[in-house]
């Protein structure tokens, strides 16, 4: 890492300690953790907004170089935007916003407020790429604009959610009914997305409203491909030294549950064997990204094991919110 850079985060883990322990005598050896946890925050935290950069760039260009020139529009919070940019002739750019922040004050609720903070930052980013930067116009063909267009936008979405936010809110209030109803987010999903078509054939044209779906179902395939779906859920098996520090941290940081096997390993000093608690805990997509964070800054060296869960039945994953 950057000396300099280095050096910043030394200065912030001493003033910090220095508040929590109201004391200036620090020292090195209480430093030290504390510049490791930073570091991890901080490449995490880059690694993150790169992800979110890429999703909107890309779906600017998705809107900018097929949608909006040709009036198209797509599904869920984005679909709406462009159904008003069609009926009101305000700037997408405003309506991007409008739309979003029902959803973002409910992701707040659901999630954290760092989650809505994150999707808001990311949104109004949008927003400045739609106003501000001109994509060429990539062509006039209406089923190249409604697969190609719905593949960028599509992969804006799903590089962002990468990231750890969302540039559609409808995904947020898909998660929220999901959980409090007990039916599926794809569910919720298609039940939205009908109204939006349903109104934009009336509204529009029923032609419009068919490349619409056609959008939809384009961008829905790529968001898959790039972070394995929404309502997925990640399966994940952490063997470490450090077993009963990760125990603790799902537990308390990520108010999730684990299970805790007795473990005994193939492999050792001299070729023998040892015993140590292996755990495994199933978390949601957009919970990944931190669990990866806190578990690197406990141990780094921990080996882990992630797998798609496709089906769940009991428990408490589904109700159990973000801290």
């Amino acid at each position: 890492m950057n000396p300099f850079i280095s050096k910043l985060l030394v200065v912030i883990a001493r003033k910090r300690l220095e508040a929590k322990h109201n004391t200036t005598s620090i020292s090195k050896k209480q430093v030290v953790p504390l510049v490791r946890v930073l570091q991890v925050e901080l490449s995490h935290a880059i690694k993150e907004y790169i992800f979110i950069i890429i999703g909107v760039f890309s779906a600017g260009f998705g809107l900018k170089g097929f949608l909006l020139p040709n009036n198209f529009i797509d599904g869920g919070a984005t679909g709406i935007s462009l159904l008003l940019e069609n009926i009101t002739h305000i700037n997408l750019s405003y309506l991007l916003i409008i739309v979003n922040l029902p959803f973002i004050l409910l992701a707040s609720r659901t999630f954290s407020v760092k989650f809505a903070i994150r999707s808001i930052v990311a949104i109004a980013f949008l927003a400045f790429v739609v106003h501000f930067i001109d994509y060429p116009t990539i062509t006039e063909d209406k089923l190249l604009i409604a697969v190609f267009g719905g593949f960028f936008l599509g992969l804006g979405i799903g590089m962002s959610m990468r990231g750890g936010s969302v540039i559609d809110g409808t995904e947020v209030l898909a998660i929220f009914l999901s959980r409090k109803l007990s039916i599926t987010i794809g569910d919720v999903l298609l039940l939205i997305n009908i109204i939006i078509f349903s109104f934009g054939a009336y509204v529009l044209s029923v032609e419009t409203a068919l490349y619409a779906i056609l959008t939809y179902l384009a961008a829905a395939k790529t968001v898959d491909f790039v972070v394995d779906g929404v309502e997925e859920y990640v399966g994940v098996t952490i063997i470490s030294e450090k077993h009963e520090e990760l125990r603790v941290m799902i537990i308390e940081k990520l108010n999730r549950a684990c299970t805790i096997y007795a473990g005994r390993g193939g492999y050792g000093k001299n070729g023998k064997s040892y015993d140590k608690d292996i755990i495994y805990t199933v978390v949601t997509r957009l919970e990944l990204a931190k669990l990866q964070t806190e578990i690197s800054k406990i141990d780094k060296k921990a080996f882990i094991i992630m797998g798609i869960v496709k089906d769940l039945k009991g428990g408490m994953i589904k109700k159990k919110p973000l801290k």
